[in-house]
């Protein structure tokens, strides 16, 4: 980790974000038919893979977007969710049937901008901070960190979890 304190720097997160992207890409095919994800141990939910793929494909953009809006303007700006919000339980059901390829595109497409976005920060937009409705204050990086970069691991693990490698 290059950013010190424990904290991954700019090319870290890249890095990380495409081999999460790259082992969801990998696995999706391989899962079962009629196979759900583990339940989520804050939301108990278990999606499907059209479920997981409509997020990931929206959340990208999302999350980068209330980045983006607290490298801004910081002072404490309210930024961010729940995941029982309406837009994003809407999002996720509308586009959980669209075509995996073309949640796939739309995934690198986020991924491409979230990239975009971390590459161009400085230590002081970094710093920035705002307010998470639930988890009160945190800094961008804080923000790129659980928002983007661990929620996409995170997902992809749950992909490896329903369709592990060939053996």
């Amino acid at each position: 980790m290059s950013a010190g304190a424990g904290r991954p720097g700019p090319s870290d997160r890249g890095a990380r974000l495409l081999a999460a992207a790259g082992r969801i890409r990998a696995h999706l095919g391989a899962w079962p038919p009629g196979a759900l994800t583990s339940s989520d141990p804050g939301t108990g939910e278990r999606w499907d893979p059209g479920q997981l793929l409509a997020h990931v494909a929206e959340m990208l953009p999302y999350w980068t977007r209330e980045a983006e809006l607290v490298a801004a303007t910081g002072d404490g700006v309210a930024f961010g969710r729940v995941a029982s919000d309406a837009d994003r339980v809407a999002a996720i059901e509308r586009d959980r049937r669209e075509d995996p390829l073309l949640l796939l595109g739309r995934m690198d497409e986020g991924l491409a901008g979230v990239l975009a976005f971390v590459g161009g920060l400085d230590q002081e937009a970094l710093g920035r901070v705002g307010t998470h409705p639930t988890l009160g204050p945190m800094t961008v990086a804080a923000i790129v960190d659980r928002f983007v970069v661990d929620h996409l691991e995170e997902h992809a693990d749950q992909i490896e979890a329903v369709a592990p490698p060939a053996g």
